[in-house]
């Protein structure tokens, strides 16, 4: 298997720009994720600190819980914008009837401007991401009902 250093260094730079922890990108049977833990980081260099970093990760574990299992959930990672541009209004807002097939918010990843559609028809009843946030991979993103 022949790996990409060049993809790796880039991918890892996309990481500290970012503030992700993980990215993973596949073409055709190659497969390469990369990924940082941020938590073991700090402590190390931080002792002092451990103690409520370590507490952050059980207040992500109980939000999950909350989320309705059939979220729209980011394909992939990169950071969300939910207008077209700065000036222009909000794809959709809560409360807004779609069908399948609207366009939902834009997930922009390496330079390359992907729109999220919504899969089904109805109403969003939440947006679970601000504007201009990092997302990653499978990260819930819109609840429609």
């Amino acid at each position: 298997m022949n790996i990409d250093s060049a993809l790796v260094r880039e991918l890892a730079e996309l990481l500290a720009e970012t503030g992700l922890s993980e990215i993973e990108v596949e073409d055709g049977g190659c497969k390469i994720r990369v990924s940082r833990q941020l938590v073991q980081a700090l402590a190390a260099a931080a002792p002092v600190a451990a103690a409520p970093l370590a507490a952050a990760p059980v207040a992500a574990e109980v939000a999950p819980a909350a989320i309705p299992v059939d979220a729209v959930k980011s394909p992939m990672v990169g950071t969300v914008y939910l207008a077209a541009e700065p000036s222009a209004p909000d794809f959709v807002t809560v409360g807004k009837v779609v069908k399948a097939g609207d366009v939902l918010l834009i997930v922009e990843a390496m330079k390359v401007m992907n729109q999220i559609v919504a899969p089904r028809a109805g109403t969003v009843t939440a947006i679970l991401v601000d504007n201009q946030q990092p997302v990653e991979y499978d990260q819930p993103l819109v609840v429609i009902s």
